[in-house]
Formats: structure tokens, sequence, C-alpha cells
């Protein structure tokens, strides 16, 4: 019989690796939920010590029933409750005096059902505070730690899947009991193993990054599987997000809300208000986890993860025998972010020895129907991909029968080289299994095979090197103080200090001032009220552009003050800046606002109004350096107006990532001073002649802004 896992002491280690478990609302009833879990302990071995507590009951399941916890011999690693929400914060008073040190609450009724239930909870919450206990749930289905049989849990799911003959490697974290269960079943279908079962109910105690942040540290986990619905705590699931990349662990997330229907149902579920899809998905990438949109394509993913330690990469090289399938998957992982590189010429050449003149050899590589006729001629080939620094992967496509041909040389090259070899069978091949076990994961159909296939290759991709890992170790830039008047010139100069270019610009007071600083700087001229209460000052008539003379100046002085004090009448204006007239191949949105979980997020866009119209951004959550903002300029779609596109001048990209960069700086420093800081536009001059602001906004914390 399975022992509980011992390993290194954790605050969560007696909630889901307890030596001891009370069940307070035991039953001699295996379907009721203060039943199941001891039915589940009993019946697939766990070792510890159970304490089933229930005035009715003299036994349970064999066990020796108590009638109260003050009753039990000792204090008890975990207590599980199954007993109504009005009697859990009671019953909590009374597992700390006992001394227990951790509870599972089962009992729905809290927070997810309105004022009332948040007033319960509230209760709850306030009194576990004054404790060291640790409080999981409530209103959860209850956990499973495999590897030790430790089943604290009303899942029927582990009477129905295949049960698990060993230890697990496998950790399923999800918000939701139902979900759980769900991928659960699925996975176990798939033959994988798990080592825990944790779903997180209300968090009112214990939020999922905590949970997470023990599964990193657990040596019986190498992969996690989640199901997100709202992240509390960003700064310690980062964290934790950050352990599991360190310690080479797979980290798959599905998040939920991804339409505004999709976040009501969140709403309605949990009380959790779904972030922001998109920055969610920035953060997941900056920190390679892997983001599903589908349960079995999670499950497949952690069926695939078993092969992670072998040599892979998004390079791959495609075997068929049909020239039609060969250029199905071709596209099909292009399309998902892989690449299909044309083979090196010698290696074209050895392939087209054994390859008829009719089977394409650049790749795909068709070895058409004559493998039956010179089956030793696919080991010869595989065997040259294997060793080829042209790919990272190899995928195989042969149906039924043709594939048992190919498997005893697949298992060969798979044992004597590294690199990772994918088997595709829509047939019947009799030889799955043994291939499996040979290292050569097979799917039985082709989407499928590109839905988990092509996330895990881009996984191992960017697993060689986490760059935004590397960029958050660097030292933080020292905190800049705002100025005591944040208008356009100001918030500018701000800027500039770390790095971000601006054009030749003055502030002048007066008409005059305005055209000896237009004099100066050289016409044509932009002339634009300066107000720190004024942000969008189109709008209030508050910008001249292309003035060409003194006279010009003067007018527009004089007709953009009065205008932007129509606008406002309360608002401050301190002038007018005059900018030269600047031009250039494309103009930039930069931005960074505050996302509740994930702290300042970057966005980079085509700037002016298209910016709203084409929603053609990119996001990450900060720091920036200048190699992750050349990645996001090349995620938009208008990246090709930045290089000759259509025989337009060439961008200077290299300046514009510098910029990038010098924003990202100038944004920590403020550190949380500021909610928001905008550069818009951005101007992209022709390469080799840099970058320009013109025109920037910050707003000071707790401050907003609308139809921004």
């Amino acid at each position: 019989m399975l022992s509980p896992v011992k390993k290194a002491t954790h605050r969560l280690e007696p909630l889901l690796n307890p030596a001891s478990i009370a069940i307070v609302g035991a039953s001699n009833n295996a379907a009721r939920i203060g039943g199941m879990p001891i039915a589940h302990l009993t019946k697939f071995g766990y070792q510890g010590v159970i304490y089933p507590i229930n005035p009715k009951y003299d036994e349970v399941f064999g066990q020796r029933c108590y009638a109260d916890i003050e009753s039990l011999p000792e204090a008890p690693d975990l207590v599980v409750l199954a007993i109504a929400a009005a009697d859990v914060t009671a019953m909590l008073r009374r597992c700390h005096a006992k001394g227990a040190r951790a509870v599972l609450v089962y009992a729905a009724g809290f927070a997810e059902e309105g004022a009332k239930g948040k007033l319960l909870q509230d209760d709850m919450e306030a009194f576990v505070a004054t404790t060291d206990m640790v409080v999981a749930g409530p209103n959860l289905m209850g956990f499973a730690n495999l590897n030790g049989q430790v089943h604290t849990n009303f899942a029927s799911v582990f009477n129905t899947s295949p049960m698990q003959p060993g230890s697990g490697t496998v950790s399923l974290l999800t918000q939701s009991g139902n979900v759980c269960a769900a991928v659960y079943a699925i996975a176990r279908r798939l033959g994988v193993e798990f080592s825990h079962f944790i779903n997180t109910g209300n968090e009112a105690c214990v939020d999922l990054a905590q949970y997470l942040e023990y599964l990193a540290q657990d040596d019986g986990t190498e992969v996690c599987m989640g199901y997100i619905e709202e992240l509390r705590d960003g700064k310690r699931f980062i964290a934790a997000a950050e352990e599991f990349a360190r310690r080479d662990k797979l980290l798959i997330l599905y998040k939920a809300g991804e339409t505004e229907k999709g976040s009501e149902a969140v709403r309605s579920h949990t009380s959790a208000l779904a972030g922001d899809q998109q920055i969610y998905s920035a953060a997941f990438k900056q920190l390679n986890i892997i983001q599903s949109n589908d349960f079995v394509q999670m499950a497949q993913l952690a069926n695939l993860a078993q092969y992670r330690q072998r040599s892979a990469g998004k390079r791959v090289a495609i075997i068929t025998i049909s020239g039609a399938l060969g250029a199905i998957l071709a596209d099909k992982f292009i399309l998902q972010g892989l690449e299909v590189p044309t083979l090196p010429q010698a290696l074209q050449d050895m392939l087209r020895a054994g390859i008829p003149d009719y089977g394409m050899v650049s790749n795909p590589v068709d070895v058409t129907g004559n493998v039956v006729n010179d089956p030793g001629f696919v080991r010869t080939a595989m065997e040259a991909l294997a060793q080829s620094d042209a790919i990272d992967a190899v995928v195989v496509y042969a149906p039924g029968y043709m594939l048992d041909r190919m498997a005893d040389d697949l298992c060969a090259v798979a044992e004597k080289f590294p690199r990772l070899f994918v088997a595709i069978d829509t047939g019947a091949a009799q030889k799955r299994e043994q291939m499996r076990n040979g290292g050569v994961p097979v799917f039985e159909d082709i989407g499928v095979a590109i839905s988990a296939l092509s996330p895990f290759l881009l996984w191992q991709e960017r697993r060689k090197h986490n760059r935004w890992l590397d960029v958050r170790q660097q030292p933080a830039p020292a905190r800049t103080a705002l100025p005591a008047r944040l208008d356009e010139y100001s918030t500018k100069q701000l800027l500039v200090q770390h790095g971000m270019p601006a054009g030749a610009e003055r502030v002048a007071t007066t008409a005059d001032e305005a055209a000896q600083a237009a004099d100066a700087i050289g016409y044509p001229v932009v002339l634009k009220v300066l107000s720190a209460d004024i942000a969008h000052k189109t709008e209030a008539g508050g910008v001249r552009l292309r003035l060409q003379s003194a006279d010009d100046v003067r007018k527009a002085f004089n007709e953009v003050l009065a205008s932007a004090a129509r606008y406002d009448p309360k608002a401050r204006i301190d002038g007018a800046l005059i900018c030269r007239m600047e031009s250039g191949v494309a103009e930039l949105i930069v931005g960074a606002t505050r996302d509740p979980v994930f702290g300042m997020t970057l966005t980079v866009g085509l700037g002016g109004v298209l910016t709203e119209l084409y929603k053609d951004v990119s996001h990450r959550v900060l720091p920036v350096d200048e190699a992750m903002a050349r990645e996001m300029l090349g995620e938009l779609k208008a990246y090709p107006l930045l290089t000759g596109y259509r025989g337009r001048a060439l961008g200077d990209v290299d300046a514009t990532c510098a910029a990038i960069a010098a924003f990202s700086r100038a944004v920590l420093a403020l550190q949380e001073q500021a909610d928001e800081v905008e550069v818009n536009p951005l101007l992209v001059k022709e390469q080799g002649q840099g970058v320009c602001m013109l025109d920037a906004l910050v707003l000071p914390a707790a401050q907003t802004i609308s139809n921004h």
C-alpha cells in the first residue's frame, strides 16, 4: 500500500498531505458527502489515521466514530467539515481549540450566494485570520493526493475512472470542482497518472496562487493542469509560475471569461470578476505557460508531457506516405506558429536515394508507397533526421498497417537518439502501445495531434531560454517623483530622463513668446494648449498644425487658449507648447496601465484613431527590454509598415525598440504613483533617424480617464 508522500515542510502540507484526518458530519452512506471521503480513504488504502465524527454512529466504514472533535485522542492534521454553512465558523473555533492544523470546508452558501452568504464568509475569514490554521474552501469538492491515496473529496469520478496503478507526476488545480472532475476523467482515459487533485472553491483563506506555490515545490509534481476564473494574487502567481519554469516543470492553464457572456457566468459561479483576457494571455506567454482552450487538449498535453525530456522545438520535419497529408500537416503546423523548414541539400540528396522522383524530399518528406518495398530505408531516413541540426522534432504520418511496419524502426531510433519523434495514425495500428512505451507518442487524429503538438513544441522552444525571467532579475530603476503639474511638456521631460526621445519644443506663456519659440525651432511648427487638466487637446480645439510664420503662431496661440477655456472653464492653462512639425513612416501608441492582477502592463499598437478601430495591439507585463519590444512589434498586423511594405521607406525599428524599453524603465521608476502612462503617438521616422514622442500623458494613481 502507498503511504502519504513526505516532502519539505510547507504551510499547506497538513492540508494536502495529512497524516491524520477527521471528518465532521461523517456518514455510513458512501453516496453522501460525509461518507464518500471515508469510503475513498478505506477503499484506496490511505495509511494515515481516520477519525469519523458524528454522534449518530459508533462506527463508520469499519472505523471508530467519535461524538465530537473534543473526544479525539489527538489533534488531527486535517479536519474535513461536511456540515452546513451556518455552522462552519463555530466549528472552526472548536477545531482551533483542539489544535487542528488545517480544515477543509465543503459547504456552499457563502460569498457565491450574495450578501447574506458574504457575511458568513467574512465572519469565517476574520476568525481564521486570528489563527495559524490553513482553511480551504468553502464551496469545494475536496482534494486527493493520489501518491498517498489521501482522499478528502466527495468526487464520484474516483469510482468511475480507471484506478491509477502507481505514482503520478501530474497535478490538477482548478477553481471549479466539476471542471476538476471532468478533466481528471478525460486524462485518466488517456492513461495520465496524477499526483494531486485540487479544486479551490471560494478561496476565502487560501487562493490558487498558494496552491500553485506548493505544487511548484512538490517533488511529486512535474506537470500541472489548471482552470482559472480569476487570480486574486498576481504577484504570488507570477512567483509560483517562475518557480515552475526554474524547475523545468510544465504548467498548462485554461482561463475562462474570454467573452462578456463567459465573464458573466464566471461572476455568477464564484463571485469572481474575470480579468482582461489579453493581459492574462500575455502573462502566460511570458511565463511560458501553455494556455489551453479545451479539456481534451489539456489532457493530451499532460499525456504528451511525459516525453518532454526529449529534444524538441518549433522546427518540424514531416514524414508521410502521402503528399496530400504532408501538405495538410505543413499548413496546420505553420498556421499554429511552428516552422517546417526546407531540409539542407545534402540531406535531401540522401533521402532522394531511396525516394522516387515523384516523392517530395525537401520537407515534408513523402516516402511514398515505396516504403513497402524498401522498409529499411525508413530507418536510414529517420536516423538522418534525428541527427540533423536543421530541425527540432519529427512527425510521422502513416495509417494502420503502414505504421506497424515502421514501429520497430521508430522505437529503435527513439532509443538511440533523444530527438522527439511523434506518430499520427488515422488507421488502427496494432503497435501503438509499443511505440508509446518506446518513447514515441501516438495520436489517433490529425486535429488532436495539431492541437496538442503545436503549443507543446512552442513551449519546448521557449523553455530553452525565458527572456522575461532574465529581465525580471535586473535591478529595478530608481524611483522617479512625479512633477507637481503633469502637463504634456513635464510628462515628456519625465520620460526623457529614462531615454525616451522628444523633438524640439518650447513652452510659451504669451503669443509673442510663442512666435519667438517658433522662430528658434524652425517652421513649420505645431502649437498645442498646455494644461494638466485637458488630456484630449484635439477635442478642446487646442491644437494647430503646420504653422508657417510668426503671425500664424500668434493667431493660433490666442485661438487655442480661448477654445480650451471654453471647453473647460475650470482647467488650469499654463500657455502653449510649440513643437517642430515632425514627419515619419508610422505612428505607434505605447501605453502602460495598471492591471488589477498583474500590475503595470504594456500595450504597443498602431497609433492614432486606427488603434481603437483595428485593435492591432500587443501586450506584455512589465518589465520589457529591447528584444521583447521587437517581439511585440512583430506581433502587430501593421508591422510591415515599418519594414518597407510596398516600397514604403524603412522605419527605424532599432530606435523604436530602444524607446519602448526606455518607456518600460520610466513606468517602473514611477512605481505606485501612476495608474496610466501613455505616449500617443510615438512617431517612427525613417531608418537611422530615430523616433519622437508627439504627445504623452500620465494619470496619477486613482485617477481615470474616458475615451482614452
